[in-house]
């Protein structure tokens, strides 16, 4: 039996939330080994969506699965009433019109205990304990599972509260050029979105869980960090760039990365999830799959599949918006010029992920919309 100071010793040198979960899953089986699955879906209020995010025990029946919380009437009583869902039996399922509910029942699982995560009053999502036995749950077992749940919407909570503390700080930098420049809140929602929605289906075949899309997600908003250290003159300038305003333009990328290595350090936030990821994201964004971008000039796969994922976005986004050198194009003239660009500038695996999924990205398109416009 593991003490409480060991969990909390491994807790610590546990580096994502994937392996902490699998960690508290031991914890529990320790005592309750009828409870041979344990995942995590996660909420995004701005479009009501829940995701899956990670799991412990065998294969997940549900990877890469999204669903409207609104439509899941189930899930959205427990966000509404904050209890807890206990099915002894899941043969209630075996019929159920639900995609999700009728893969857990073909999976395997016979019970299921469901509750959401809360921290203050904001939903970060659902925790779901599952057995391959009836019955499987008693008072001593679901006491455990609650405090388990409570522990993970900590983790949750703090983990994520590291990426927005970093975003808020760049932010109020940023606030200074952004409240200027074209590319302001609305664009990075949606090219953020955007790139989520490619991640999802470029790894869908490879990915064991759903971590590394949430990760782009959160840290696409950052691509342009380094625009900060570039002169209003060449930010803002209306009209086509010079050979040399241009070379201080591609700096953004290097600056940028620095910048946010800089604030990693300064604000403590060294073990932060994934931050290779984030300085992939920022210094290789402008890389062209065909080797002619910048900084490195990488070319194909040996450019981060984060950054040609976030580049795929940030194109559809910036040709279907209207900036003051251009009207927006239309979604077909943006789409045709996506297709032109596969296997030149983008990756044809990012692109044909977010062509091959039009009505999510439009949907995304239309709920976030520019003020102005």
């Amino acid at each position: 039996m593991r003490s409480r100071n060991d969990v909390l010793i491994t807790l610590n040198q546990s580096d994502s939330l994937a392996e902490k979960l699998v960690h508290l899953h031991q914890v529990v089986r320790d005592l309750h080994p009828q409870i041979t699955r344990v995942s995590i879906a996660l909420y995004d209020k701005a479009t009501d969506k829940v995701r899956t995010f990670t799991y412990s025990g065998k294969e997940t029946p549900l990877n890469h699965y999204q669903s409207t919380l609104s439509k899941c009437r189930s899930l959205k009583q427990l966000a509404e009433s904050r209890d807890a869902r206990l099915e002894q039996d899941l043969s209630v399922f075996r019929n159920s019109p639900h995609i999700h509910a009728q893969k857990i029942y073909q999976a395997g699982y016979r019970g299921s205990y469901t509750l959401p995560l809360f921290f203050d009053d904001e939903l970060l999502g659902f925790i779901f304990f599952n057995t391959e036995h009836e019955n499987a749950f008693d008072p001593a077992c679901i006491s455990q599972l609650n405090l388990v749940a409570d522990l993970i919407a900590l983790l949750i909570f703090n983990s994520f509260s590291l990426v927005r503390t970093l975003l808020s700080t760049v932010q109020s930098a940023l606030d200074l050029t952004y409240s200027r420049d074209p590319e302001t809140g609305a664009h990075l929602q949606r090219m953020s979105r955007y790139a989520r929605i490619i991640a999802r289906h470029v790894v869908s075949t490879s990915a064991t869980d759903d971590q590394f899309p949430e990760y782009v997600y959160l840290f696409a908003p950052l691509h342009d960090i380094g625009k900060v250290a570039i002169p209003d003159s060449i930010l803002f300038k209306p009209g086509k760039l010079t050979a040399a305003e241009f070379e201080v333009m591609k700096t953004h990328t290097s600056k940028g990365k620095a910048m946010a290595e800089k604030l990693l350090r300064n604000y403590r936030m060294g073990d932060i999830q994934h931050t290779t990821m984030l300085l992939n994201i920022i210094a290789h964004h402008h890389e062209a799959f065909d080797g002619t971008g910048y900084p490195d000039g990488l070319a194909g796969k040996a450019i981060p599949l984060e950054a040609r994922i976030v580049t795929v976005a940030d194109i559809f986004d910036a040709l279907t918006s209207r900036r003051p050198y251009k009207e927006a194009w239309t979604v077909e003239e943006s789409l045709d010029e996506i297709r032109a660009l596969s296997g030149q500038r983008i990756d044809p695996d990012c692109a044909n992920a977010l062509m091959d999924n039009l009505d999510e990205v439009l949907e995304i398109r239309e709920t976030f919309q520019d003020t102005d416009q």
